[in-house]
């Protein structure tokens, strides 16, 4: 989903950029509550793990394939705010080092695939949490569910921006069949990637994992009160 330059007028891509830059702003702010110890190391494995995996694409249909956006397992494994850093930062080097996205367009991606994503995903993930058992094995499947959510959601928000500025001479109706088509298949592949990764980091070090604190600290409180008892 890396947009290029003039894919969207100049007046959409400065309003992208601003939100965006408001938006890694507040994260920059927000993330001080979310780094410790240990989400402090995580953030960087976590960003470099991103980074990788976007490098490599699989194959979703004739002549169309997909990567991981990595936005829902960020916040997952290292909360939204660093999550939100982490794909910002990917993003940046993606832009300026391998001509991955417009420089005009970073902003629009950055929105696209760094706050929709997350935030997409870390509401999709929270909802599940509060509604299912707090158990720690349904945190992987938790947090693909999350992240397939999220990229539908992102490729809708990327019609509406083309519908709003869009340059190219495509029908609206025909880019929200193919978009909304291919990256449902694409968030498939997020799902499993997001599913597989969180469920390999709870089997060696669920501690580490953001999104697994809660049911973490419910489960030694359940463990506290019978010892007690």
């Amino acid at each position: 989903m890396h947009v290029p330059d003039g894919f969207l007028d100049a007046p959409t891509s400065t309003a992208t950029a601003v939100v965006a830059i408001g938006c890694v702003g507040a994260a920059l702010v927000g993330a001080r509550k979310e780094l410790d110890d240990k989400t402090a190391p995580m953030a960087g494995l976590v960003a470099a793990f991103v980074f990788a995996v976007q490098m490599l694409n699989f194959p979703v249909g004739a002549g169309t394939s997909g990567h991981l956006m990595g936005g829902a397992l960020a916040a997952v494994l290292v909360g939204p705010f660093t999550g939100l850093l982490c794909v910002s930062v990917v993003l940046l080097v993606q832009c300026l080092l391998f001509a991955d996205g417009g420089i005009t367009a970073l902003g629009t991606n950055i929105l696209l695939m760094g706050v929709a994503t997350v935030l997409v995903g870390w509401l999709v993930f929270k909802v599940l949490q509060a509604t299912m058992p707090k158990r720690l094995a349904l945190v992987p499947a938790q947090a693909g569910i999350a992240a397939f959510a999220s990229v539908p959601a992102a490729a809708l928000l990327f019609v509406g921006l083309y519908a709003v500025g869009g340059t190219a001479d495509i029908s609206l109706d025909k880019l929200l069949t193919a978009m909304i088509g291919v990256h449902v298949l694409i968030g498939i592949g997020e799902g499993i990637i997001t599913f597989l990764a969180v469920g390999a980091v709870i089997a060696v070090r669920p501690d580490l994992v953001y999104g697994a604190r809660r049911v973490l600290a419910r489960r030694e409180l359940e463990i506290r009160s019978e010892v007690t008892a």
